[in-house]
């Protein structure tokens, strides 16, 4: 028998432990993961489809952009909390399986793991910008689209997933528990729905990833005061801020973790202090907002359309095209002198208060003017068809408001016989959304109110044919016009039943 002898291989220094191509290598592997996992596909799947939901026929068609990008931070919060479960639920998947001691002998150390779960994160962020993108976009291509939008304001959804998946990891390193990331989703939905609840915006507001504001007034871009890109930058630094706090307690030690770890608690350090500031509006701001609530023609410039002038800001001049011809609709039914008048369509708004203000705005005392807001489509249309009738009947916009004997009648058959489906925009245009009884009628300055009588004498108008009723208007415009015409005396002229009773104005 004979023995054969070989050498022992020499040892090789195989470096340390891990890298950054394993790291790069286990959070591919993760970040697939992360976005087949069952709450990630479900969430995105709802967050398309509330995309195409709200942006389909989002401001009827008509979407101002220094809204429309905040309009897309609210879709991926559901995102956030998705990933924000299943990025805690992935750092612990070794604990639940048991298999938290063989990864001992791997050569990517805790820390490393660590970082390939916040790296994976990333995708998700990516797409979700995708997302936000594509519902901007959409806005953004629209005909009646309007201003333009804020960079920063669209970095908060895909920020505000990056810090909630963030979050996640973090939890899972220092809660070894699996009910941790659900309870502080619980915890966060109550704490957002509270915070919307309140109403009241201020420094405490914005340390939430999305601050929204309750006002109804479309402001121009200049004049927002929202302090959006401190927003973003306190968001991010949060978000690295976290991922850094994560590796520290995996067991990351090195300087770069720390000095890391410095650098982002400063950035949303600062950020958070400087948005907190920017909450109070500047004293340029504030004069600029009173000038353009007190008075709005020194700032605005105006274009003629046909007879009439129109004078709006900047980022609304397309739109005098779609105001005269609401206006040329009006007029074109319109007799004797109305049918002719020069009109001037002024752009008015009350910014005092800033985005979350929604004061009303007084009519004008000035002949022939006639006021139009911010926003426009829908049921915008037949307010300010309304508010031109108004005018053109009664002389000015603080005489119409008071308007109550028979003219309504005319106004509102003005307003509304030449749309499409007239009986639709007299729904729409009551405050009750009725089409029976007494209503208040809405229009960009004071509201008018519609008797009973008069609801019953418009109906049966608008179901008459409107060239023949055209015609009784021109042949008896100033009849109709007159201070002293009842109800039941514009029906007779009109060609159409009275009502049942007398008005209480009459």
């Amino acid at each position: 028998m004979s023995t054969v002898l070989t050498a022992a291989p020499s040892a090789v220094d195989a470096g340390p432990r891990g890298g950054a191509r394993a790291v790069l290598a286990l959070a591919r592997f993760e970040a697939r993961r992360l976005l087949l996992s069952v709450p990630v596909v479900v969430a995105f799947v709802a967050y398309a489809a509330w995309i195409v939901w709200r942006t389909r026929d989002s401001w009827d068609g008509y979407p101002a952009l220094q809204d429309a990008d905040r309009a897309t931070q609210g879709g991926p919060l559901l995102v956030g909390l998705a990933v924000l479960v299943s990025a805690d639920f992935a750092v612990l998947r070794s604990a639940r399986h048991g298999t938290e001691g063989q990864f001992a002998i791997l050569v990517v150390e805790p820390w490393r793991r660590t970082a390939a779960h916040v790296l994976s994160v990333v995708p998700v962020v990516l797409l979700t910008a995708v997302c936000v993108a594509g519902q901007f976009a959409w806005e953004a291509s629209k005909q009646g689209a309007i201003g333009s939008g804020s960079p920063a304001e669209l970095l908060v959804g895909p920020l505000t997933v990056l810090l909630s998946g963030v979050l996640g990891v973090l939890l899972a390193r220092v809660v070894r528990a699996p009910l941790a990331a659900p309870l502080l989703v619980v915890c966060l939905l109550l704490t957002l729905a509270l915070g919307t609840s309140s109403g009241d915006v201020d420094g405490l507001s914005w340390l939430a990833p999305v601050v929204t504001e309750s006002g109804t007034t479309t402001l121009p871009s200049d004049l927002l005061g929202r302090p959006a890109a401190w927003h973003a930058l306190y968001l991010a630094g949060a978000a690295l801020c976290a991922a850094f706090l994560a590796v520290l307690a995996a067991g990351g030690r090195g300087p770069a973790v720390r000095a890391g770890t410095a650098l982002a608690l400063a950035l949303a350090v600062t950020g958070g202090v400087l948005q907190a500031r920017g909450v109070d509006p500047s004293p340029g701001l504030t004069a600029a907002r009173e000038r353009v609530s007190a008075n709005p023609e020194k700032e605005q410039s105006c274009v003629e359309h046909g007879r009439s002038a129109y004078c709006a800001f900047p980022d609304w001049e397309p739109r005098t095209g779609a105001w005269a011809g609401v206006v040329d609709h009006v007029q074109s039914l319109a007799g004797g002198t109305a049918h002719d008048r020069r009109l001037l369509v002024r752009q008015r708004m009350d910014v005092r208060n800033g985005p979350g203000g929604d004061a009303a705005i007084p009519p004008l005392t000035a002949p022939h003017q006639v006021t139009v807001g911010t926003a426009w489509g829908g049921n915008r249309v037949p307010e300010f068809s309304t508010a031109v009738a108004a005018v053109l009947v009664a002389g000015s916009e603080q005489a119409g408001s008071t308007v109550c004997d028979g003219r309504m009648v005319t106004v509102m058959w003005l307003s509304l016989s030449w749309q499409d489906d007239p009986m639709d925009a007299l729904r729409r245009v009551r405050l009750d959304d009725s089409v029976e009884g007494a209503a208040v009628v809405l229009s960009p300055t004071d509201p008018l109110t519609m008797t009973e009588g008069q609801t019953d004498v418009v109906r049966r108008l608008l179901e008459e044919p409107g060239p023949q009723v055209a015609e009784r208007v021109k042949a008896h415009w100033t009849e109709l016009t007159s201070p002293e015409v009842t109800t039941a005396e514009a029906a007779g002229l009109l060609g159409v039943a009275g009502p049942e009773k007398a008005d209480s104005c009459e």
